[in-house]
């Protein structure tokens, strides 16, 4: 089936009027045949049959699913300061070529962004550069409680802790501060939960056992279940202490699932993020991958990812995102001791899910759930995530009957490498739109950066 973007020589007009026919838009549970029409970039009309003469420009979708664009609620850009791995330019590029619209990135970069002014610093980095719409965490340390205690609800995504090992002066490990954060903070607390205690014991009887070449599959054995167990109930048993709005990120264990509920996202105060490398990879891939899925916290047992795979249907997982975290091939080669943790995930995220679509796992309406309307809810971020009159155009429209394989050529991230080359999706994206502009189709960047800063719908401090 034949394709035409809305590619034209003409500069973009952000006044004039898009119309994408004939689509199967998978919206707030529901899938129906559908035009769209943009405007100003808002989707301006959700409707059958919209008139052609409508719009300035059409877009026949010929009977392919147009979903809300996908929002990464756990990214690592590596700027400022480590971006021979990635840039905000880079990585927001290879988000909207894998139906990422919108993304919130993490403050462990040099300097770390533990202050607000070095938030301001990032948004001014990404203003004009990223070509998905973006917000920064503010990173929590020992010692930045007034940084944190003073934040007003609207200056950032949410506050960042690392419960567990981290760059750097992130890790928080200190009660007194923890109990701090958890009872004032006035943003989301948003959680990397492993105990480091647990890890150094085991390094060390690792160490014991294989010196300083420990194979990889022992990975999951060192970043322990017992680890994450130790350092997420102690989250939970914080924020119900205190009521904390806490997100538990990146779960990996099927044991850590008891510690949340499955009733309703709006009902809770404490959610829990599963990430697709989790969902799609098992102990078993180590053997082939090696460190290039070495990632904190680690990829663990196939009953480990079944259990998260019934949770994400079940409701107790509530959010699906990325922890994209790119690092250099090279570093990638060294050592178990000395290949970094993490993987880049955001070019190939929803094609992942789609696989899951392919296998009787997911519905297209659980997947929209997950990774557009949820993050979107939990973060309280205004007019996006969902196909709705008034809302931002953030879309992505999917063909899942043409396969698409991962190779050398078409991998956008600037460190050049994916866990899944070689890997043929039995879905490919087919355009994306990021605030009613054409960013991605024909397998090519269509426009300039035009992301815009998040804002948020809290209630003022």
């Amino acid at each position: 089936m034949s394709f035409h973007s809305f590619k034209s020589d003409r500069a973009f007009d952000p006044m004039s009027k898009q119309l994408i026919t004939n689509a199967r838009v998978v919206n707030e549970g529901s899938i129906r045949d559908a035009d769209v029409l943009i405007a100003g970039g808002r989707i301006q009309r959700v409707d059958t049959q919209i008139p052609a003469d409508a719009a300035t420009d059409i877009m026949d979708a010929g009977g392919r699913y147009l979903l809300p664009g996908l929002i990464d609620d756990q990214v690592h850009f590596r700027e400022p300061g480590l971006t021979t791995k990635a840039d905000i330019n880079s990585e927001s590029a290879a988000a909207v070529a894998g139906g990422v619209t919108s993304f919130m990135e993490m403050p462990n970069v040099n300097p770390p962004t533990v202050t607000f002014a070095r938030v301001e610093q990032k948004n001014a980095l990404a203003r004009g550069r990223s070509h998905a719409n973006y917000a920064f965490y503010l990173g929590a340390t020992n010692d930045n409680q007034d940084e944190i205690l003073t934040l007003q609800p609207n200056h950032v995504c949410g506050l960042k802790v690392f419960m567990g090992a981290s760059t750097g002066n992130m890790l928080v490990d200190n009660p007194e501060t923890l109990a701090t954060i958890f009872a004032g903070c006035p943003v989301p607390v948003v959680t990397h939960c492993e105990d480091t205690p647990t890890i150094l014991r085991n390094e060390q009887i690792y160490r014991q056992r294989y010196g300083e070449d420990v194979p990889i599959r022992c990975h999951p054995e060192i970043r322990s279940v017992e680890a994450c167990y130790k350092s997420s109930s102690l989250a939970v048993k914080l924020a119900k202490e205190n009521g904390t709005r806490l997100h538990v990120l990146h779960l990996s264990s099927a044991r850590e699932l008891e510690l949340f509920g499955n009733n309703a996202l709006e009902e809770k105060r404490i959610t829990v993020e599963a990430c697709v490398h989790h969902l799609f990879f098992d102990e078993r891939d180590y053997a082939n991958q090696g460190a290039l899925i070495k990632c904190n916290p680690a990829i663990k047992s196939t009953a480990d990812r079944e259990a998260l795979l019934t949770a994400v249907v079940d409701g107790r997982i509530d959010v699906i995102a990325t922890d994209h975290a790119p690092h250099t091939l090279e570093e990638k080669q060294r050592s178990y001791f000395n290949a970094p943790s993490g993987l880049p995930l955001v070019q190939h995220s929803l094609q992942t899910l789609l696989e899951h679509y392919h296998r009787g796992r997911f519905s297209l309406e659980l997947i929209v759930e997950k990774a557009c309307h949820a993050p979107a809810k939990l973060f309280s971020i205004r007019e996006r995530g969902f196909v709705r009159e008034g809302f931002w155009a953030d879309l992505v429209l999917v063909d899942l009957d043409r396969p698409h394989t991962v190779t050398r050529d078409n991998i956008r991230y600037k460190c050049g490498w994916s866990p899944f080359e070689g890997y043929t999706f039995q879905s490919s994206i087919v355009a994306t739109f990021v605030n009613g502009q054409q960013a991605y189709g024909d397998g090519e960047i269509l426009a300039p950066p035009s992301g815009q800063l998040l804002t948020f719908s809290r209630p003022p401090g």
